[in-house]
Formats: C-alpha cells, structure tokens, sequence
C-alpha cells in the first residue's frame, strides 16, 4: 500500500519560511518522479515544483522561482520543498504526488501523477 505522508505546514509570517517534506512508503521511490502541488480555498489545485528520479531536473512555476526549492533524498524516500520568503498568496494545502511512468512527462500535469498525499495546511499572514 502505497502512502505519501506530508509534515512541516503550519503558520507562518510573510517574509518567514517553512520547509514541507513529504514521507514515501510502499514504493520504488527512486523510480518515481516527485511532485508538489498546492490548493488555496475556492481554487483549482496548482503546480508548484516537481523533481526527476535522481534529482538532475527540477521544476518550478514562475510564481516560486527563486523562493522555493525542492530537494530529495532516495535513500531516506523523502522528498522536500523548502520555501523561503512566503508570500500571503502561498497560503494553501500543499499536497505531494508520485508518477511512475517510464515514460516522458509532464512535471505539472496533476493528471499524470499516480499517489498523492494527504495535504498540508500552509498559511501564511500579512
């Protein structure tokens, strides 16, 4: 059974930061492409970063960039987003998804991601 189990949400000042790490069990996580997406209230859920199999690719929307950073750690089946300089706009549930084609992909597509986890509340104040 496979389980993606987020931590580190929480409340924050704008300006502070906060570091998300997301728990993979049940997998081959190296064998799986990591993603972050996140859902603020009455919106459609987002891309925010996503990172390939050995962690040589990374991804991110323009929004992020430069604030965010995902990491991952194959030996330990985590995978991280440290987020730095919060905005009151990044305030949302932040889930983690996995996608295991072999195949190419498309980092943001929620669609293509197979295992999603729980979701972390983030809010951030001005």
């Amino acid at each position: 059974q496979v389980q993606l189990v987020e931590s580190g949400g929480g409340l924050v000042q704008a300006g502070g930061s906060l570091r998300l790490s997301c728990a993979a069990s049940g997998l081959t996580f190296s064998r799986y492409r990591m993603g972050w997406f996140r859902q603020a209230p009455g919106k459609a859920r987002e891309f925010v970063a996503a990172i390939s199999w050995r962690a040589d690719s990374t991804y991110y929307v323009g929004s992020v960039k430069g604030r965010f950073t995902i990491s991952r750690d194959n030996a330990k089946n985590t995978v991280s987003l440290q987020m730095n300089s919060l905005k009151p706009e990044d305030t949302a549930v932040y889930y983690c998804a996995a996608e295991g084609s072999p195949s190419s992909w498309t980092p943001s597509s929620a669609y293509e991601y197979d295992y999603w986890g729980q979701g972390t509340q983030v809010t951030v104040s001005s």
